[in-house]
């Protein structure tokens, strides 16, 4: 697949709302001594802008990509976003296990990529 604006946008959008949302899922955990009205409010301003970068993400990317290729971006995205974000903001470890729950994530994006079985 060429890199073109129509491949390449959606990536780099998609990146950048997947940092939105998951800072706004899970940023909150940081601060457990807020109220949690002003968690969800705090959280809803910050998933505003994600949607602002993943709707023409989607957009822009289907024809160059089929629905179920930008479902899979959106996912293999957001498992190594979170990823970092946990290991960097929340100092959580990363084991054995997600490491092989991630693979198999990853077993299933190879799959939907690789087109029809034969």
């Amino acid at each position: 697949m060429p890199f073109t604006f129509q491949t390449l946008m959606p990536i780099l959008l998609l990146i950048g709302s997947n940092v939105f949302m998951t800072i706004a899922w899970y940023g909150h955990l940081k601060f457990p001594s807020a109220v949690m009205w002003v968690a969800v409010m705090g959280s809803w301003g910050i998933a505003l802008v994600e949607y602002w970068l993943a709707v023409p993400a989607n957009r822009i990317g289907y024809g160059a990509y089929t629905a179920a290729e930008l479902k899979t971006i959106q996912e293999v995205i957001s498992l190594a976003v979170f990823a970092g974000f946990a290991v960097f903001v929340l100092g959580e470890k990363l084991t054995w296990n997600h490491a092989v729950g991630f693979t198999l994530i990853l077993a299933g994006a190879f799959f939907i990529f690789r087109g029809q079985l034969r």
